[in-house]
């Protein structure tokens, strides 16, 4: 189908402000996330900011805490941005609506970017935090035996990441996990990349960018941490949802992923959203498919914590 017109008029509204994915700096990519439009969310019973260790150093983690008695269950949420960009606020809108719908304590990640923190540094944050959420659940009020891990792009890739690390590490245990059209191997060749990599909200020259960002070199981009289809198995992993966008450059290799973990007999259930871009979830206030991805995100997750 078409470009949503909803979409056309997002678009329209930011026309001039994407920067040149050959020329971008760090600075520029992480303006580019903090303009991606914010509404403010629905109200939870409760928010609090806190600092939790990592190795090397702290990072924070906002905590949303929905009506309910407890101990409820708990879902790590990491933000987008190509690793650069993005931060806690970006997600704080996504992290309200699905803490209340899927009725779950969201503890969203601020892990350290990249360049100052390139590959593996965020992904050993954000498994951090997945450990630092089951071992401090009796403060969370949240129950360790129902914990899931989810991210849009950069943070999709992430969270899968993370799938792989406590599966290969022992735990956590996770028992599902939420891909919001998740960065998923670096490759620049899809017919996904050849049809939308110019002219829309995500481009293959900025792709390009961040990966160069993140990885120490070109060889990190066969670790399964970096990228998760290049793992030997995925076998083990928690049941999963992929979220893929008609007119991203992701959209392909997102599928290739929901295709593996299938093959690889994790129950996995794949939606793409037609007429959609790259980011739309994070535009949920002026695209109504991503406040309807949420609510899918949010439904899959009740399932899986009963």
């Amino acid at each position: 189908m078409a470009l949503h017109p909803q979409v056309k008029a997002y678009l329209e509204r930011v026309s001039g402000t994407r920067p040149d994915g050959a020329t971008m700096t760090p600075a520029q990519a992480r303006a580019y996330s903090a303009a991606v439009q914010r509404g403010k969310g629905p109200e939870v019973t409760k928010t609090e900011d806190r600092t939790i260790p990592v190795q090397g150093g702290t990072i924070p983690v906002r905590i949303y805490l929905p009506k309910g008695v407890g101990p409820l269950p708990a879902l790590v949420w990491l933000h987008g941005g190509g690793w650069v960009g993005g931060d806690i606020d970006l997600a704080d809108g996504a992290s309200r609506h699905i803490a209340n719908w899927a009725s779950c304590v969201v503890v969203s990640v601020g892990y350290r970017l990249a360049p100052e923190f390139k590959f593996p540094v965020p992904a050993e944050d954000c498994y951090a935090a997945a450990r630092w959420t089951f071992d401090n659940s009796a403060s969370l009020n949240a129950d360790p035996k129902r914990i899931a891990i989810g991210g849009s792009s950069a943070g999709g890739n992430l969270a899968a990441a993370v799938a792989l690390m406590a599966r290969d590490r022992n735990g956590p245990p996770l028992i599902y996990q939420a891909l919001v059209y998740p960065v998923i191997e670096r490759n620049f060749d899809t017919k996904s990349y050849r049809r939308n990599g110019e002219g829309l909200f995500l481009t293959r020259a900025m792709m390009q960018f961040y990966w160069e960002q993140y990885l120490r070199s070109v060889a990190d981009a066969e670790h399964s941490y970096a990228a998760p289809i290049k793992a030997k198995s995925l076998k083990g992993l928690p049941p999963a949802l992929v979220q893929t966008a008609e007119y991203d450059p992701l959209r392909d290799e997102g599928e290739s992923y929901a295709a593996a973990l299938k093959k690889a007999g994790v129950r996995t259930k794949l939606t793409r959203y037609k007429g959609m871009i790259h980011g739309f979830v994070s535009m949920w206030s002026e695209i109504d498919a991503g406040r309807d991805a949420l609510a899918e995100v949010a439904r899959e997750l009740k399932k899986s914590f009963r």
